[in-house]
């Protein structure tokens, strides 16, 4: 919609909530109110996709809360819904891992080594694993590390590794501890804490 806007020399501006949209869409149909029955469907198919990605995410909140094993995992800060789900769903079965830190490298989060002889070099993450798994791992550790208030011990760990070698390199080690943290927590059936 912003650059069928920006043809006709207008602009939406910030408009994050359907009704300062509206409230910017009435202000732009009085410039030129021929626009007004070009943007009509595209404003209601736009607020029916809204509505039903509200009630998909309300359904997935339920479901999410619902399960004990989810609810307790949704204890860890920048651990939601969707990565709970995704984290129970792929991993199944908690204790066909014998260690924790397996998880990772299950994920595709634990980097590649190529060893010959004399020559042991460390290359970037395997990503062998299942792609949405990791991604939502990926997620959530970028959320500890930028959106958290509250600090904790893996959020910090990670503030260093990000001043040393960068966000990027500290959002995969995160996400590996994460996961080894999020297996811990099934298998015990505890909750998250905070010390």
């Amino acid at each position: 919609m912003r650059g069928l806007l920006k043809l006709f020399g207008l602009r939406l501006g910030a408009a994050h909530t359907p009704g300062k949209r509206r409230e910017r869409l009435i202000a732009l149909y009085q410039q030129r109110p021929d626009l007004e029955p070009l943007f009509a469907p595209l404003v209601a198919s736009i607020e029916v996709i809204e509505d039903q990605l509200r009630a998909s995410n309300r359904r997935l909140e339920s479901r999410a809360a619902d399960d004990p094993v989810c609810s307790r995992l949704m204890t860890v800060p920048g651990v939601g819904p969707i990565t709970a789900l995704t984290f129970t769903a792929t991993i199944e079965d908690p204790r066909r891992f014998a260690r924790s830190e397996d998880v990772g490298a299950y994920s595709g989060l634990a980097p590649q080594r190529s060893q010959s002889g004399e020559r042991d070099v460390r290359g970037n993450i395997s990503k062998a694993g299942d792609p949405m798994l990791r991604r939502s791992l990926y997620e959530a550790a970028n959320i500890m590390l930028c959106r958290m208030q509250r600090p904790f011990a893996l959020q910090q760990w990670g503030q260093r590794i990000a001043e040393s070698k960068g966000n990027k390199r500290a959002r995969i080690a995160v996400a590996r501890k994460l996961a080894a943290l999020l297996h811990l927590l099934w298998l015990n059936e505890t909750e998250f804490r905070w010390a």
